[in-house]
């Protein structure tokens, strides 16, 4: 069948992330100020920094820079996260990554639903990170019945977006109108609702269990509980935020600042506290629930194995001397831990690259296409980047860490959210919940690292690099 007729499944979630964008903005007014911040953040770095302009030129990451975002949402049954799935997947979305929170006491596991393409990522980047609770975690079997019960009761998805998925299933795309539709529809299962499915008594309940456990549970749909604009300064903005009114979390989460920076980092605005109207024995019950927040951030080069097994190992030393969770009273203590750790992290490209610790782009320079017409080129890789024939930019890192994504929500949730949980990791359960297995992100940056060789490789006149 023919698809010409059916809108671009990237131009959807374009449209989705703008959509987004839009309604939160308009229910947390305070995420419209830190754009702001990140905005003028941004406009600082591209003028005082021309190498890091000339970059994002040369890769086109300048022209996806001010819709790089990306949302969460946590949802409380196989059969939602089942659903979200095929949601996605009418904009492109797959699931890639498993990552388990529960070591550091939060009861969820997740994947990231994003393009898997770097065509279909300079279209749009958004990414989901989804979170399934992980019912089973709640101790008291009472309690554990009566969470299953309220969400057996819910349906998160409107009548039509449904059809819509299904159509999309079916015919193998959604036209423009079809697809404005979906983009509306959708939003629903993504918007705030300040009405509670459960008492205020049920509710303090879930609370005392977990502050997650109350979030996923007490609401008739999962809410969006935070989006995050992408920043080249994430440091800048973290001593911004109090400028504008906002109040940081103590901590950058991940690598410390560097020249280059690898992977991700993260900080965000403490959740604010909002007025809910819980369910009452012939009259609602008033009260507040805490969960939506802002985050930013700052992302870096992808790393390959080596290098991740490295950020790892350098991220365990820093948090083992350090002996306690990072927090507001020792977050400088913590930041100087980092920089003395990771300085066994090389910090430039060319030994990043050579020591294959990161994930590459290579480019035909001009001299390089120019030699290449005369029959004149190196063969190997390293002979072309010695004869200024080949260039070479890290690849952007697109999905998540575990400590880091446990550490915004600790840091959202309250301290007295802290708890131990004895479940492991359990990747299977997961995948079988979602219908699928998820992708191996690490394969996915070495496959665009190779097109990228081979496309050098095809412009310059040759078979293959060695």
């Amino acid at each position: 069948m023919s698809t010409a007729r059916f809108a671009s499944r990237d131009e959807i979630r374009a449209s989705f992330s703008r959509a987004m964008s839009q309604m939160y903005q308009q229910e947390v007014p305070l995420y419209g100020t830190l754009m702001e911040l990140v905005a003028e953040t941004n406009q600082g770095v591209l003028a005082n920094q021309p190498a890091v302009a000339e970059s994002l030129q040369r890769t086109g990451e300048i022209e996806r820079l001010d819709m790089e975002r990306h949302g969460a949402i946590r949802v409380g049954t196989p059969a939602e996260l089942a659903t979200l799935a095929r949601l996605f997947a009418v904009m492109g979305m797959q699931p890639v990554g498993y990552y388990d929170l529960t070591p550091a006491g939060v009861p969820v596991h997740s994947t990231a639903f994003r393009a898997v393409h770097e065509d279909a990522l300079q279209v749009s980047p958004f990414r989901v990170f989804t979170s399934l609770l992980r019912l089973e975690l709640i101790g008291d079997a009472q309690l554990r019945a009566f969470a299953e019960q309220v969400l057996a009761k819910r349906s998160i998805f409107t009548p039509r977006v449904l059809e819509l998925i299904e159509q999309s299933e079916r015919d193998g795309g959604l036209n423009a109108s079809d697809a404005e539709a979906f983009v509306q529809q959708a939003l629903e299962t993504f918007r705030w609702h300040s009405t509670a499915t459960v008492s205020l008594a049920e509710y303090q309940q879930l609370l005392a269990q977990h502050r997650l456990i109350a979030d996923v549970v007490a609401f008739r749909g999962p809410h969006i509980n935070h989006l995050t604009p992408r920043t080249l300064d994430i440091d800048t903005v973290q001593s911004g935020m109090p400028r504008k009114g906002i109040t940081p979390k103590a901590v950058v989460e991940g690598p410390p600042r560097r020249q280059h920076p690898i992977l991700l980092r993260q900080t965000s605005f403490k959740a604010l506290q909002e007025p809910i109207t819980f369910v009452g024995q012939g009259v609602s019950e008033s009260g507040s629930h805490s969960a939506r927040f802002g985050e930013i951030e700052q992302r870096g080069a992808a790393l390959t194995p080596r290098g991740r097994a490295l950020y790892d190992q350098l991220l365990n030393v820093a948090r083992d001397e350090l002996g306690e969770f990072p927090n507001e009273a020792n977050s400088v203590r913590y930041a100087e831990l980092l920089e003395k750790t990771f300085k066994d992290f090389p910090d430039d490209l060319d030994s990043m690259r050579r020591q294959d610790l990161a994930y590459f782009r290579y480019f035909p320079t001009a001299k390089g296409i120019a030699a290449g017409s005369a029959g004149q080129p190196a063969k190997d890789l390293e002979g072309l980047i010695a004869a200024g024939h080949i260039a070479f930019e890290p690849l952007v890192y697109e999905d998540f860490l575990p400590v880091s994504a446990a550490g915004i929500f600790q840091s959202n949730l309250g301290d007295d959210a802290q708890a131990h949980y004895q479940g492991n990791s359990n990747r299977e359960q997961f995948q079988q919940a979602l219908g699928r297995e998820t992708i191996d992100e690490l394969a996915l940056y070495a496959d665009t690292q190779r097109r990228s060789l081979q496309d050098c490789a095809n412009r310059l006149g040759l078979a293959a690099l060695a």
